[in-house]
């Protein structure tokens, strides 16, 4: 349960992710302290962007910032993510994927929450890839095209 204290934080967060102009937790940090959140520090920053799922990605100006996934909840199949999936491919050993700039950390969210299903072990993502560990390396061709039929256009 949050105090209405935390409530005008989490809010007063919220907007400054909103407004996509944040490159760094530390530009997050001193926007907090000038609107009177001194005790503010960097690690609790860091937990707050964590806890509300937000990533880095680029603003409208070409600039990488933290921002709040367009639906707070978890995202689905069903959202704008799979048209941010550029390709899918593999090695024999692990699956991978290319996305947009800055959307590979929403994509693997995605794949994560639908846990071992379908082939999927885990995913490490950075910027703009994904690897996808699959459960059984000797099924890695269904894990591709359990990837591409996920995300494909409908």
């Amino acid at each position: 349960m949050t105090t209405p204290k935390q409530e005008v934080l989490i809010k007063a967060f919220k907007e400054i992710l909103i407004a996509e102009s944040c490159g760094s937790q530390g530009d997050i940090v001193n926007l907090l302290k000038d609107q009177g959140y001194e005790n503010i520090s960097q690690s609790k920053v860091s937990r707050m962007l964590t806890k509300f799922g937000a990533v880095r990605t680029r603003n409208a100006l070409g600039e990488m910032v933290y921002c709040l996934p367009p639906e707070l909840g978890m995202p689905t199949a069903k959202s704008p993510l799979k048209q941010l999936v550029l390709d899918v491919t593999h090695n024999n050993v692990m699956v991978v994927i290319r996305t947009s700039p800055g959307a590979a950390q929403l994509i693997a969210r995605l794949l994560d929450s639908l846990g071992k299903k379908d082939g999927v072990l885990g995913t490490i993502a950075g910027d703009d890839t994904i690897f996808i560990a699959p459960a059984d390396v000797n099924k890695i061709d269904d894990v591709q095209q359990y990837v591409i039929n996920l995300f494909e256009n409908v």
